[in-house]
Order: structure tokens, then sequence, then C-alpha cells
């Protein structure tokens, strides 16, 4: 629980909002002071650092290397055993309040696994998810994804759903635990391509290599990559790609992955 606690903390201070917000406290509090001169440089630093990310693509092109890491599945040729998707597309708390199914940005997860599903009914099904919320460590995914499977006619029936998984980590190892995937089953692994590096690394580590399926996609090639002038968005990408960069080194030195950027096996 500690470590789990402690992540959240680190995810909370990689958001560029938290810093720069901060920054501008503190460096408008030093211009009352005496020391209104180490403010005015902190201010400074504070437009320099918004501006970098506003102005230039930088989140894009972070968050492009990780997406361009596995390719894109266009077909799966030969059979299929199973297919595992990971949690974090639902809104499990609104969801529970609604009680309507509520689905993030990266709603893909959900869409292309009932897909898949329809289009492999004998493969086995596993939904992993529980809550990696502080504040509400009850709410599962798991409730949530039942109910929007129901919804899109996937017989629940076929799908193991593991709800006690806080993070990546847990969701290979808890998941691996209930499938028991057997020597030269071949499995499908979805979750959104920007999170495929680390979900891959995780899985080869607890002994499973499933097939990557990348979905949830937020660029879109060298059109993209250009100047501009979009301070949200641009903050917005930045603190995505700065999280997840942390999170595969942060993987690599707890030895939940055997390397910092996992890539295609050949």
């Amino acid at each position: 629980m500690a470590m789990f606690i402690f992540s959240k903390i680190v995810v909370l201070l990689l958001n560029p909002g938290v810093w720069l917000f901060a920054l501008l406290a503190v460096g408008t509090l030093l211009l009352w002071t005496r020391w209104r001169r180490i403010g005015r440089r902190i201010l400074t630093a504070t437009c320099l650092i918004v501006v970098i990310p506003t102005v230039l693509p930088l989140g894009i092109v972070m968050i492009g290397a990780l997406e361009d890491r596995f390719p894109t599945v266009r077909r799966i040729d030969g059979s299929v055993d199973g297919i595992v998707v990971l949690g974090g597309a639902v809104k499990q708390v609104v969801t529970q309040y609604r009680n309507q199914p509520s689905l993030t940005d990266g709603a893909e997860r959900m869409t292309e696994f009932v897909a898949l599903a329809k289009r492999y009914p004998a493969a086995r099904l596993v939904f992993s998810g529980g809550s990696g919320l502080v504040g509400h460590p009850d709410v599962k995914e798991t409730d949530t994804a039942r109910l929007f499977f129901d919804q899109l006619g996937l017989d629940t029936s076929r799908v193991i759903f593991e709800g006690e998984s806080r993070n990546t980590h847990e969701n290979a190892l808890f998941s691996h635990r209930l499938a028991r995937p057997g020597p030269g089953e071949r499995w499908v692994l979805v979750t959104s391509a920007m999170h495929m590096p680390r979900s891959v690394g995780v899985f080869r580590k607890v002994g499973w290599k499933p097939l990557p399926y990348p979905v949830d996609y937020v660029t879109y090639g060298a059109a993209q990559r250009r100047f501009g002038f979009d301070m949200l968005s641009g903050l917005a990408s930045f603190g995505l790609a700065l999280r997840e960069w942390t999170a595969l080194a942060a993987y690599r030195l707890l030895g939940r992955t055997d390397t910092f950027f996992p890539a295609p096996q050949r």
C-alpha cells in the first residue's frame, strides 16, 4: 500500500500544472518581499517552461515514440487462444453514480476488445482492472466493464474479470494467475498504444508473451509535429508523455521489466 500511495504522489508531481502553479505562486509571493529579484527570475523561468511545450511539439514527439514502438495490427493471422484487455478506459465512479457506462478517452480498449471477442468466439477473455483511485478503492473497473460488455451484447460469462489490480504490474501478475495461459497458447494483449511498451515488458516479465494489439492512438505522423500555439494541449500531451516515460524508467529500476524500452520480438 505504501508503494501504491507513493506512486500516486509521484504521478501528481509529474503533472506540469502542479509545479507550474507552485512556481507561479512562489514567484508572485517573492515579488512582495525583499527577494523580489529571485521572484522575477522564477516567473521568467516559468514563462519559458510554459512556452517550450506550447510552441514546440515536445509532448507529441515523446508520445509518438511510444506509440510507434509496436506496429498497428491490421490483421491477425492464425488462431487466437485468448484476449486480455487492460483497464484504465472507464470512469467507474461516474458509472456507479449515473448507472450508465462512462468511458475515458481510451474507450478504444473496450470497443476493440468486444470486436475481437466476437471475431474469435472460442477465445478465452480477460478484463483486468480493479481500482487505482485512492479515494474510491472499493469502486472497481470490473463493474463498469461488465455493464458495458453486456450492453454491447458480449456474453459476460465468457469473460474472466480480474478486479484487484491497481497498476500495470498487477494487471499482468493477477491476470496471469487467473488465466493460467498454457505453453504455446496465443494470447492478444489490448491496451493503449502509448501504454503498450511498458505493458509488454511487464507481461514478459511474469512469463507471458502475448501478441501486442495497440489501440487508442493520439498521434498521426509528421503533420502533427509542427510549431503551433496551444498551451492547454501542449502541456497536456507533455504531461502524458512525461508520466509514461517516467513509469518506464521506474518499472525498469524496480525490476518489473527486463528492459527500459521493450521492443517487438523478432
